[in-house]
Formats: C-alpha cells, sequence, structure tokens
C-alpha cells in the first residue's frame, strides 16, 4: 500500500474557505443559556457510552463539559454518528460536533473545523489466530477481507490504496468486531482511539501497525457554516486547554496522550 499523507494547511483553508458571515448560533446560546453537542456514543476512549451503565466517558465528554462551563451554559450531548455529522450540523440538531472529527477535505466542503487536538495514524485490527494477516504488508494481499466502518475516513482511503485486497464497507446493525470474529472478514481498519477499545477488551484481538506513518490524520471539533463568531469561539477554547493543560489531562485519563497535539 502506498503511503498517504495529508497537508493541514490546505485543509485548513478549505475548512473556512466560503463567504464568511455573521449567524445566530453564538447569540442563541448565549440567550438560551444551552450548548447541544453532537456525539458518537460508540466512539472508545473519545464518547463512549458504556452498555451496562448507561455512562458517558471519554476525552470528549470531559472537554465539552469543559467549554459549556467556559461559555457558563448548560449542556446537552446528542447523539450523532459519522454518517449523519453534516446533516446533524447543518440542520441544527446540535452546535457542535466534539468526537475527534477528521479533518477530511469531504467534510471540510460542508463543515466548518477548529484547530487540531488530536492526531491519528492507522491500524489494522485482526484476530490472534489469523494466519493471513501477520504484519501491516499482508493485509493488501489478494484473497484478504478488509473492512471499513461506513463514513470513516477508512473508506475512502482504502478504497483508493487496496490493489489486491477486497474492501468490505460495513453499515450498522453489523459491526467490525461481529465480522472479524465470524470470520467475514480478515481485519478491518481504524485508528487509535477505537484500537484501544479492542486491546483493553479483548484478548482475541491483535493490533497491526504500519512501519511507517500511512495516513496520519487530523482531529477537530466541527460546526455549520455560517457563524464566523461561533467557530472562533469554540478555536478559542481549543487554544485555551491546550496551553492550560486541560487538554493533556483529559487525554491522559482516556488514555491518548500519545496522540494529543498540543500546540
Amino acid at each position: 500500500m502506498r503511503r498517504m499523507s495529508w497537508c493541514w494547511a490546505g485543509w485548513a483553508a478549505m475548512a473556512v474557505a466560503g463567504a464568511v458571515q455573521a449567524g445566530p448560533v453564538l447569540q442563541k446560546v448565549q440567550a438560551q443559556k444551552l450548548m447541544r453537542v453532537c456525539i458518537w456514543p460508540d466512539y472508545y476512549g473519545v464518547s463512549y457510552r458504556n452498555p451496562k451503565t448507561d455512562a458517558l466517558s471519554g476525552i470528549d465528554i470531559d472537554l465539552s463539559a469543559e467549554l459549556a462551563k467556559d461559555l457558563g451554559v448548560k449542556l446537552e450531548r446528542v447523539d450523532s454518528s459519522f454518517p449523519k455529522l453534516i446533516e446533524d450540523l447543518t440542520q441544527d440538531r446540535c452546535d457542535v460536533a466534539m468526537f475527534a472529527v477528521g479533518v477530511l477535505p469531504q467534510r471540510a466542503q460542508h463543515l466548518r473545523f477548529t484547530e487540531p487536538y488530536l492526531q491519528s495514524d492507522m491500524y489494522g485490527v485482526t484476530t490472534r489466530s489469523n494466519r493471513q494477516v501477520k504484519t501491516w504488508d499482508d493485509i493488501d494481499q489478494a484473497g484478504v477481507m478488509v473492512g471499513v466502518q461506513a463514513a470513516t475516513f477508512m473508506e475512502p482511503v482504502m478504497r483508493e490504496r487496496l490493489k489486491k485486497a477486497e474492501m468490505v464497507v460495513i453499515k450498522p446493525p453489523q459491526t467490525r468486531e461481529q465480522e472479524l470474529e465470524a470470520g467475514r472478514i480478515d481485519v478491518f481498519m481504524t485508528d487509535y482511539p477505537y484500537s484501544r477499545r479492542l486491546l483493553d477488551s479483548a484478548d482475541w484481538a491483535r493490533l497491526v501497525a504500519p512501519e511507517k506513518p500511512f495516513f496520519v490524520l487530523p482531529y477537530a471539533y466541527a460546526v455549520k457554516p455560517g457563524d464566523d463568531e461561533w467557530l472562533k469561539t469554540v478555536n478559542a477554547f481549543v487554544q485555551r486547554i491546550k496551553k492550560d493543560g486541560r487538554l493533556q489531562a483529559a487525554a491522559q485519563k482516556a488514555g491518548l496522550s500519545a496522540i494529543v497535539i498540543s500546540r
């Protein structure tokens, strides 16, 4: 597989491109004393809801509470997902998405992003018993079934990069773990936070890491276009937590210190 890199400067330009307009989001948040935050409740280490206790945990659970505290408003979390992300923001179901949203050109056409606060490469997850996939170079080989979650950044990347293996797009209610355990795929692609979930909870799982950077992607918070003041407000929060230690503290608590962007 050829290596792929990102250019944050170029993608940031796309993220803020277009006419800047005064919008109502900041005024509404201030007037109603309420901020609605989209989360993906299946994102381990980021915004995860424990299915047994219904408790939320993760870096962006903690940091969304910090943003609400800084603004002096109440916090309401709204369940979302990567397939629903753009619609939920543009249709005013939430004011900001705080679940480690990968800054992709396709998303930057519809959303605006803060500066990044995390970054992750791609990883493969397979079973300990799988004989076909032992190393990263084994993934793109004939006969290998490679799973990707629908609407994640892994889908377009692997569609472009796989030359010999077959890509399998997995959509709910199916999950990557179920497809892997059932033997319908040999490996699935994920990022650092999600890989922690498997390695922390599944003794059958094995991580397959690239020997060199493959596709390092920045993660940021996202808002809808048309409210420059709201984007500036959220971005100023990101800058503050990098300086005052709250980002590092939340990342350490969530086991994500290795992927923090502290400057």
